[in-house]
């Protein structure tokens, strides 16, 4: 089947996987500890999509142009026996990268295995280099140790690091230029990401938000950044290099300059449902096709229906009133 492209001319080119709706953190723009408390009902292990029912999805979704795979969460380290499903995800026709979003925790115990089984990429969220500004954030009081260790322990595996801070005004903005230093030393990419109006639960406010022109004027003034071409469609970050040293930053900005106009992405979450938007308020229940032994699920045409009636452009029509007012579903639980 050719590929497909949405009803604003877009091809869809990757997918998104959350495998399990748990975390070992309780980042506040994400899953903040009064909501996500000891008492939360998480999903039962039983309404998680199946690696074969993963497997099946990624085969459809491969057959309609897709060639990125990224695996998240909440914490995509905590499904067991991860590893056998990047295995099987880089045995499917068509797919030519599978990458992983992690806090870097599990990464010493898993990063060799992950790398065995054919995963190429991991992005670490890590959000401060200072410790007590990382445990306030992780709402776990987890210091930088085992983040840094796990970041190790990827690179040592021979598996490409990047590093994604969520940058957020008057509360880790002071770290952007730390942040900058300690991982351009370390030769590792530091993407910033605009703190977004995910979910309904982060408090979010637009006067929060460091923009990238923000984030870019304090890199000129600290270090001198140039801006490089993108490096494929559909690239959601804007790449700068060092004007002094090899190495370059991210920025993603999402709030500030949208990139819907070349969005890709299509988002399951960990109980099968599809998204076609980070921002969407409503998800197309894949689980109930795929467990339906009443008739037979011709997947790759109800992927191929969703991605060619879809014409989700949030960030484009973003005000504070929709992003106060429109209901949209917990980064934990779609991914991010």
């Amino acid at each position: 089947m050719a590929s497909v492209t949405d009803t604003l001319g877009r091809p869809l080119r990757d997918i998104r996987i959350s495998v399990t709706d748990q975390c070992n953190f309780r980042c506040s723009y994400c899953m903040p500890a009064e909501i996500f408390g000891p008492d939360y009902a998480f999903l039962p292990k039983e309404e998680y999509l199946t690696f074969n029912e993963i497997e099946r999805v990624v085969k459809a979704a491969a057959s309609l142009g897709v060639e990125k795979v990224r695996i998240t969460g909440g914490e995509p380290l905590l499904r067991k026996d991860l590893p056998e499903l990047i295995k099987r995800l880089n045995q499917i026709e068509g797919i030519m990268d599978v990458a992983l979003t992690t806090n870097a925790v599990f990464l010493p115990k898993h990063a060799h295995a992950l790398k065995k089984a054919g995963l190429k990429r991991v992005n670490v969220s890590l959000d401060a280099i200072d410790d007590d500004v990382f445990k306030k954030m992780n709402g776990r009081s987890v210091g930088i140790k085992p983040v840094l260790k796990g970041i190790q322990a990827a690179k040592d595996a021979g598996l490409q690091v990047k590093i994604n801070m969520v940058v957020q005004k008057n509360v880790n903005d002071h770290q952007v230029v730390p942040m900058t230093t300690f991982f351009k030393e370390k030769d590792v990419t530091l993407r910033f990401i605009e703190f977004m109006d995910v979910g309904s639960t982060n408090g979010w406010r637009l006067d929060s938000v460091m923009t990238k022109a923000d984030i870019i004027a304090l890199l000129q003034t600290h270090f001198g950044v140039q801006p490089l071409d993108p490096s494929y469609y559909g690239e959601v970050a804007s790449r700068y290099a060092f004007t002094d040293a090899p190495g370059e930053i991210g920025v993603i900005s999402s709030v500030s300059e949208s990139f819907c106009s070349t969005c890709t992405r299509a988002r399951i979450s960990v109980e099968g449902k599809l998204f076609t938007c980070l921002f969407a308020t409503k998800g197309y229940d894949l689980k109930k096709l795929l467990r339906d032994e009443t008739e037979e699920c011709d997947l790759e045409n109800v992927l191929k229906d969703i991605w060619t009636n879809r014409h989700d452009r949030y960030s484009d029509e973003r005000t504070e009133e929709t992003a106060a007012n429109r209901p949209k579903i917990e980064m934990s639980y779609i991914g991010g």
